[in-house]
Protein backbone atom coordinates (compact mmCIF):
# COMPACT_ATOMS: atom_id res chain seq x y z
CA UNK A 1 0.00 0.00 0.00
CA UNK A 2 3.08 2.67 0.93
CA UNK A 3 4.19 1.88 -2.90
CA UNK A 4 0.66 3.01 -4.20
CA UNK A 5 0.11 6.18 -1.89
CA UNK A 6 3.45 7.64 -3.19
CA UNK A 7 3.40 6.63 -6.87
CA UNK A 8 -0.25 8.21 -6.57
CA UNK A 9 1.05 11.17 -4.42
CA UNK A 10 4.03 12.11 -7.44
CA UNK A 11 0.96 12.57 -9.70
CA UNK A 12 -0.92 14.84 -7.25
CA UNK A 13 2.38 16.62 -6.28
CA UNK A 14 3.02 17.27 -10.16
CA UNK A 15 0.08 19.29 -10.90
CA UNK A 16 -0.36 20.71 -7.27
CA UNK A 17 2.60 22.52 -5.33
CA UNK A 18 0.96 23.29 -2.71
CA UNK A 19 1.37 19.66 -1.76
CA UNK A 20 4.05 19.31 1.22
CA UNK A 21 4.37 16.02 2.68
CA UNK A 22 6.41 16.51 6.40
CA UNK A 23 7.66 12.57 7.82
CA UNK A 24 8.84 11.73 11.27
CA UNK A 25 11.91 10.80 10.22
CA UNK A 26 10.42 7.78 8.38
CA UNK A 27 9.88 6.55 4.66
CA UNK A 28 13.28 5.30 3.50
CA UNK A 29 13.06 3.31 0.48
CA UNK A 30 9.77 4.76 -0.30
CA UNK A 31 10.22 8.16 -0.45
CA UNK A 32 13.29 8.68 -2.50
CA UNK A 33 11.67 9.47 -5.68
CA UNK A 34 9.47 12.17 -4.42
CA UNK A 35 12.09 13.81 -2.32
CA UNK A 36 14.24 13.49 -5.74
CA UNK A 37 11.12 15.22 -7.81
CA UNK A 38 10.02 17.91 -4.94
CA UNK A 39 12.88 18.71 -3.13
CA UNK A 40 10.81 21.96 -1.72
CA UNK A 41 7.94 20.04 -1.30
CA UNK A 42 9.29 17.44 1.49
CA UNK A 43 10.80 18.05 4.86
CA UNK A 44 11.96 15.34 7.06
CA UNK A 45 10.82 16.59 11.00
CA UNK A 46 12.69 13.84 12.61
CA UNK A 47 11.11 11.92 15.54
CA UNK A 48 9.00 15.12 17.07
CA UNK A 49 5.46 14.18 15.82
CA UNK A 50 3.86 16.78 18.10
CA UNK A 51 5.80 19.47 15.95
CA UNK A 52 5.08 17.66 13.18
CA UNK A 53 1.72 18.41 13.61
CA UNK A 54 1.62 22.06 14.74
CA UNK A 55 3.97 23.19 12.12
CA UNK A 56 1.17 21.26 9.68
CA UNK A 57 -1.21 23.01 11.27
CA UNK A 58 0.21 26.28 10.58
CA UNK A 59 0.91 25.21 6.76
CA UNK A 60 -2.76 24.63 6.01
CA UNK A 61 -3.99 27.70 7.91
CA UNK A 62 -1.10 29.55 4.89
CA UNK A 63 -3.33 27.78 2.11
CA UNK A 64 -0.23 24.65 1.82
CA UNK A 65 -1.59 21.19 1.89
CA UNK A 66 0.18 19.27 4.11
CA UNK A 67 0.42 15.60 4.45
CA UNK A 68 2.16 14.16 7.80
CA UNK A 69 3.18 10.60 7.25
CA UNK A 70 4.89 8.32 10.55
CA UNK A 71 4.12 4.76 11.59
CA UNK A 72 0.22 4.62 12.39
CA UNK A 73 0.59 4.69 16.70
CA UNK A 74 3.29 7.49 16.12
CA UNK A 75 1.15 9.64 13.89
CA UNK A 76 -2.39 9.21 15.51
CA UNK A 77 -1.46 8.95 19.47
CA UNK A 78 1.75 10.41 20.44
CA UNK A 79 0.28 13.75 18.89
CA UNK A 80 -3.36 13.63 19.66
CA UNK A 81 -3.72 16.69 21.47
CA UNK A 82 -2.39 18.55 18.87
CA UNK A 83 -4.40 16.63 16.56
CA UNK A 84 -7.36 17.69 18.03
CA UNK A 85 -6.93 21.07 19.10
CA UNK A 86 -4.29 22.49 16.18
CA UNK A 87 -6.11 20.32 13.10
CA UNK A 88 -9.42 19.59 13.92
CA UNK A 89 -10.52 22.21 16.02
CA UNK A 90 -9.12 24.93 13.49
CA UNK A 91 -10.87 22.32 10.50
CA UNK A 92 -7.21 22.54 9.24
CA UNK A 93 -6.95 21.13 5.66
CA UNK A 94 -4.04 18.34 7.19
CA UNK A 95 -3.98 14.54 5.84
CA UNK A 96 -2.68 12.35 8.90
CA UNK A 97 -1.33 9.50 6.72
CA UNK A 98 -0.51 5.95 9.04
CA UNK A 99 1.41 3.28 7.57
CA UNK A 100 1.36 -0.28 9.29
CA UNK A 101 -2.21 -0.81 9.89
CA UNK A 102 -2.85 -3.52 12.62
CA UNK A 103 -0.05 -5.71 13.09
CA UNK A 104 2.04 -5.04 10.29
CA UNK A 105 5.13 -4.50 12.08
CA UNK A 106 4.28 -7.53 14.41
CA UNK A 107 7.77 -8.13 15.50
CA UNK A 108 8.56 -4.36 16.82
CA UNK A 109 5.98 -5.48 19.18
CA UNK A 110 3.03 -2.98 20.81
CA UNK A 111 4.56 0.54 20.97
CA UNK A 112 4.36 -0.55 17.08
CA UNK A 113 1.03 -2.20 16.63
CA UNK A 114 -2.16 0.21 15.20
CA UNK A 115 -4.94 -1.23 17.26
CA UNK A 116 -6.91 1.91 18.59
CA UNK A 117 -5.97 4.15 15.96
CA UNK A 118 -9.71 4.08 14.11
CA UNK A 119 -11.49 4.32 17.56
CA UNK A 120 -9.58 7.43 18.51
CA UNK A 121 -9.49 9.14 15.25
CA UNK A 122 -13.53 8.43 15.08
CA UNK A 123 -13.64 10.64 18.29
CA UNK A 124 -12.66 13.97 16.70
CA UNK A 125 -15.24 16.51 14.94
CA UNK A 126 -13.71 17.07 11.47
CA UNK A 127 -12.33 14.19 10.93
CA UNK A 128 -12.45 11.49 7.91
CA UNK A 129 -11.00 8.57 7.87
CA UNK A 130 -10.25 6.30 4.69
CA UNK A 131 -8.65 2.68 5.80
CA UNK A 132 -8.62 1.31 1.74
CA UNK A 133 -7.96 -2.22 2.05
CA UNK A 134 -5.70 -3.14 -1.29
CA UNK A 135 -3.74 -0.78 -3.50
CA UNK A 136 -6.38 -0.12 -6.00
CA UNK A 137 -8.27 1.51 -3.22
CA UNK A 138 -5.30 3.20 -1.85
CA UNK A 139 -4.91 4.85 -5.41
CA UNK A 140 -8.47 6.42 -5.61
CA UNK A 141 -8.79 7.01 -1.58
CA UNK A 142 -5.54 9.14 -1.80
CA UNK A 143 -6.37 11.01 -4.38
CA UNK A 144 -9.93 12.02 -2.07
CA UNK A 145 -7.57 12.52 0.79
CA UNK A 146 -6.00 15.29 -0.86
CA UNK A 147 -8.98 16.97 -2.81
CA UNK A 148 -10.87 16.74 0.07
CA UNK A 149 -11.00 20.27 2.65
CA UNK A 150 -10.39 19.11 5.91
CA UNK A 151 -8.44 16.58 8.55
CA UNK A 152 -8.49 13.02 6.76
CA UNK A 153 -6.57 10.16 8.44
CA UNK A 154 -5.90 8.04 5.58
CA UNK A 155 -4.53 3.98 7.19
CA UNK A 156 -2.54 2.08 5.27
CA UNK A 157 -1.04 -1.54 5.50
CA UNK A 158 2.90 -1.83 4.98
CA UNK A 159 3.41 -3.49 2.11
CA UNK A 160 2.58 -6.91 -0.08
CA UNK A 161 -1.36 -6.69 0.11
CA UNK A 162 -2.89 -8.17 -2.78
CA UNK A 163 -4.91 -6.36 -5.18
CA UNK A 164 -9.04 -7.41 -4.68
CA UNK A 165 -10.32 -4.42 -7.20
CA UNK A 166 -9.44 -3.68 -10.52
CA UNK A 167 -9.04 -0.35 -12.30
CA UNK A 168 -12.93 -0.09 -13.36
CA UNK A 169 -14.41 -0.55 -9.46
CA UNK A 170 -16.02 2.72 -8.54
CA UNK A 171 -14.88 3.23 -5.38
CA UNK A 172 -16.36 6.36 -4.33
CA UNK A 173 -15.81 7.87 -1.21
CA UNK A 174 -18.47 7.50 1.88
CA UNK A 175 -19.97 5.08 -0.07
CA UNK A 176 -19.77 1.00 0.33
CA UNK A 177 -18.40 -0.85 -2.28
CA UNK A 178 -19.94 -4.81 -2.39
CA UNK A 179 -17.49 -6.76 -4.06
CA UNK A 180 -20.00 -9.73 -4.20
CA UNK A 181 -23.03 -10.15 -3.79
CA UNK A 182 -24.69 -12.72 -1.74
CA UNK A 183 -28.12 -13.54 0.22
CA UNK A 184 -26.78 -16.04 3.42
CA UNK A 185 -24.68 -13.45 5.46
CA UNK A 186 -22.78 -10.34 4.91
CA UNK A 187 -19.00 -9.78 5.45
CA UNK A 188 -17.87 -6.20 5.85
CA UNK A 189 -13.95 -6.04 5.71
CA UNK A 190 -11.69 -2.83 6.20
CA UNK A 191 -7.83 -2.15 5.94
CA UNK A 192 -5.66 -4.77 5.84
CA UNK A 193 -7.89 -7.41 6.56
CA UNK A 194 -10.38 -7.01 3.28
CA UNK A 195 -8.70 -9.44 1.33
CA UNK A 196 -8.83 -12.08 4.82
CA UNK A 197 -12.61 -11.29 4.19
CA UNK A 198 -12.34 -12.32 0.67
CA UNK A 199 -10.67 -15.67 1.25
CA UNK A 200 -13.17 -16.00 4.28
CA UNK A 201 -16.33 -16.11 1.93
CA UNK A 202 -14.55 -18.10 -0.37
CA UNK A 203 -13.86 -20.82 2.11
CA UNK A 204 -17.28 -20.31 3.39
CA UNK A 205 -19.10 -21.21 -0.30
CA UNK A 206 -16.56 -23.92 -0.68
CA UNK A 207 -17.02 -25.67 2.80
CA UNK A 208 -20.67 -25.04 3.92
CA UNK A 209 -22.32 -23.66 0.56
CA UNK A 210 -23.15 -20.31 2.28
CA UNK A 211 -23.91 -17.47 0.43
CA UNK A 212 -21.62 -14.48 1.19
CA UNK A 213 -22.27 -10.56 0.44
CA UNK A 214 -18.68 -8.91 0.42
CA UNK A 215 -18.48 -5.46 1.39
CA UNK A 216 -15.54 -3.22 1.56
CA UNK A 217 -15.80 -0.76 4.13
CA UNK A 218 -12.74 1.77 2.88
CA UNK A 219 -14.24 4.98 4.52
CA UNK A 220 -15.07 4.61 8.24
CA UNK A 221 -16.17 8.05 8.77
CA UNK A 222 -18.33 9.47 7.32
CA UNK A 223 -19.85 5.18 7.39
CA UNK A 224 -22.17 4.15 4.82
CA UNK A 225 -25.12 3.49 7.13
CA UNK A 226 -27.40 2.70 4.09
CA UNK A 227 -25.41 -0.30 3.20
CA UNK A 228 -25.43 -1.59 6.04
CA UNK A 229 -29.24 -1.16 7.22
CA UNK A 230 -29.46 -2.69 3.61
CA UNK A 231 -27.57 -5.56 4.42
CA UNK A 232 -29.27 -6.14 7.66
CA UNK A 233 -32.89 -6.31 5.33
CA UNK A 234 -31.23 -8.86 2.90
CA UNK A 235 -29.06 -11.30 4.92
CA UNK A 236 -29.84 -13.42 7.86
CA UNK A 237 -26.61 -12.43 10.04
CA UNK A 238 -23.53 -9.33 9.24
CA UNK A 239 -19.78 -9.89 10.42
CA UNK A 240 -17.51 -7.19 10.50
CA UNK A 241 -13.50 -7.96 10.37
CA UNK A 242 -10.67 -5.60 10.96
CA UNK A 243 -7.72 -5.42 12.19
CA UNK A 244 -7.85 -3.33 15.05
CA UNK A 245 -9.65 -3.62 18.68
CA UNK A 246 -13.19 -4.79 18.58
CA UNK A 247 -13.74 -1.74 20.69
CA UNK A 248 -13.77 1.83 18.83
CA UNK A 249 -13.14 -0.06 15.14
CA UNK A 250 -15.46 -0.72 12.33
CA UNK A 251 -17.34 -3.09 14.21
CA UNK A 252 -18.51 -0.63 16.86
CA UNK A 253 -19.40 1.51 14.39
CA UNK A 254 -21.73 -1.02 12.55
CA UNK A 255 -22.92 -1.83 15.97
CA UNK A 256 -24.24 1.88 16.69
CA UNK A 257 -25.93 1.65 13.22
CA UNK A 258 -27.69 -1.37 14.22
CA UNK A 259 -28.67 -0.46 17.61
CA UNK A 260 -29.65 3.51 16.73
CA UNK A 261 -32.29 1.69 13.93
CA UNK A 262 -33.39 -1.40 15.93
CA UNK A 263 -32.33 -3.71 13.50
CA UNK A 264 -32.25 -7.18 14.97
CA UNK A 265 -30.15 -9.71 13.56
CA UNK A 266 -27.16 -12.22 14.05
CA UNK A 267 -24.47 -9.74 14.48
CA UNK A 268 -20.24 -10.25 15.23
CA UNK A 269 -17.69 -8.06 15.80
CA UNK A 270 -14.26 -9.94 14.75
CA UNK A 271 -11.47 -8.20 15.20
CA UNK A 272 -8.46 -7.90 18.08
CA UNK A 273 -9.59 -9.02 21.47
CA UNK A 274 -9.68 -6.05 24.32
CA UNK A 275 -6.33 -7.29 25.81
CA UNK A 276 -2.37 -6.57 24.90
CA UNK A 277 -1.28 -10.36 23.38
CA UNK A 278 1.00 -12.09 25.63
CA UNK A 279 3.18 -13.57 22.35
CA UNK A 280 4.93 -11.61 19.81
CA UNK A 281 5.88 -12.00 16.15
CA UNK A 282 5.52 -11.58 12.37
CA UNK A 283 2.01 -9.87 11.36
CA UNK A 284 0.23 -13.74 10.18
CA UNK A 285 1.71 -14.79 13.77
CA UNK A 286 0.15 -11.81 15.69
CA UNK A 287 -2.98 -12.62 13.43
CA UNK A 288 -3.49 -16.22 14.49
CA UNK A 289 -2.86 -15.57 18.08
CA UNK A 290 -6.03 -13.25 17.93
CA UNK A 291 -8.49 -15.95 16.18
CA UNK A 292 -7.76 -13.98 12.62
CA UNK A 293 -6.39 -16.55 10.78
CA UNK A 294 -8.95 -17.98 8.14
CA UNK A 295 -9.94 -21.05 9.59
CA UNK A 296 -10.37 -19.56 13.34
CA UNK A 297 -12.84 -16.37 10.91
CA UNK A 298 -14.55 -19.23 9.31
CA UNK A 299 -15.22 -21.29 12.86
CA UNK A 300 -15.96 -18.09 14.65
CA UNK A 301 -18.68 -17.50 12.07
CA UNK A 302 -20.29 -20.33 11.73
CA UNK A 303 -20.79 -21.09 15.19
CA UNK A 304 -22.35 -17.70 15.31
CA UNK A 305 -24.26 -18.55 12.52
CA UNK A 306 -25.56 -21.86 13.81
CA UNK A 307 -27.09 -20.09 17.04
Amino acid sequence: MRIAFVHTLIKLAQRNKKIMLLTGDLGYSVFEEYIQKFPDQYINMGVAEQNMTGMAAGMALEGRIPIIYSIAPFVTMRNFEQIRNDICYQNANVKIVGVGAGFSYGPYGHTHHALEDIGIMRTLGNMRIYGPGDPTEVEMLTESTITHIGPVYLRLGKAGETRIQDDKSKIIPGKAFVIQDGKDITLIGTSTLLYRAYETAKKLKLKFGISVKLVSMHTIKPLDEEAIIASARTTKAIFTIEEHSIIGGLGSAVAEVLAENNISIIFKRIGVPDRFTKVMGKQEYMRKANNLGVDQIVNTIMTQYKK
